[in-house]
């Protein structure tokens, strides 16, 4: 993307990602996971995100101390305790946009708070996912194809917890909190207007993998089911007995912004590339194309994963 065409896209509020003199041919690539910690005992946000929630947990204190409010009262107000309250001032856990918003009206901010409901919503996000997140919510199509975990798009709030809790090293508990929050967020996606158009192809081992134990697989093949039933998401099972699959090169997921711009995104171990080259999002979007018509119909996956909670 030229200086001409970044300015455009900034100017009408599109997400556009951070491009990099030599980082190779449109290929943006970030490496580790921002909210971890390779001692084991889990962190905050990198610096630069840190930076932001702490002065923003700091500016939402000095407003409420001159208003007169207690952290109960205040807390009271918005919905939370008041150690949920310290903890937003203190920067060890973001606030929701909505958060801000009522925090905002209950301190007489004047829109003080709101102004940093952008910056604020980045930081909820591990580093690694933070374009990506940014591009999610302007898609007008999302291809998503996976081979380890279902996606997070379509996660409960209990398989997310198993997998957050799965995570070696050990992801702190403020951190698994901060994630389940932002990814059940994003989760807005599926019910946006106007719908984005959202297919989803999954390998069948997906389904059978009982993260959390089987309570949690069985509410999360039901939460498909329903998920299945909206008219602008399709999801598709590669069953494993399939002889054919193009998709053995791993998941991956290709983003078309309303511009008609695509980009493609992976992600392993922490580390994710998000690729700007058209011609190779072009490429990936042919290939999910293919891994779409090799996996089973919508329907016929419907009825799998019925099967599947059946013999659970």
């Amino acid at each position: 993307m030229n200086m001409a065409e970044r300015e455009g896209a900034a100017a009408k509020g599109e997400a556009v990602p951070e491009e990099h003199e030599n980082d190779g041919a449109g290929t943006i690539v970030s490496l580790g996971d921002g909210w971890d910690n390779d001692g084991g005992a889990g962190r905050g946000p990198e610096d630069a995100g840190r930076g932001v929630v702490v002065a923003f947990g700091q500016t939402m204190k000095t407003l409420r101390v001159r208003k007169g409010l207690e952290r109960e009262e205040f807390g009271r107000r918005i919905g939370y305790s008041a150690s949920t309250v310290a903890s937003f001032e203190q920067g060890r856990r973001i606030p929701s946009p909505r958060t801000i918003e009522r925090a905002d009206e209950v301190l007489g901010a004047g829109g003080l708070l709101c102004l940093w409901k952008e910056q604020v919503e980045r930081a909820q996000y591990p580093v690694f996912f933070q374009g990506m997140a940014a591009l999610e919510k302007e898609a007008v199509e999302l291809l998503m194809y996976d081979t380890l975990v279902v996606n997070g798009l379509l996660q409960t709030e209990a398989y997310m917890r198993a997998l957050l809790d799965n995570r070696r090293p050990p992801l702190a508990p403020e951190t698994i909190e901060q994630r389940v929050i932002a990814r059940l967020a994003r989760q807005d996606t599926l019910a946006r207007r106007p719908a984005p158009l959202l297919s989803f192809v999954m390998d069948e081992s997906v389904l059978l993998r009982r993260y959390g134990g089987r309570d949690v697989l069985r509410e999360q093949l039901e939460q498909l089911l329903l998920i299945g039933q909206n008219r602008n998401i399709e999801i598709q099972v590669m069953p494993l007995d399939c002889a054919e699959s193009a998709g053995g090169d791993g998941p991956f997921t290709v983003v078309t912004r309303k511009d008609g711009k695509k980009y493609v995104y992976t992600e392993v171990q922490g580390t994710s590339s998000l690729e700007t080259d058209p011609e190779r999002a072009v490429i990936a979007a042919a290939r999910y194309g293919i891994i779409r018509s090799q996996a089973l119909t919508p329907r016929e996956s419907l009825e799998l994963i019925e099967r599947l909670l059946r013999e659970l």
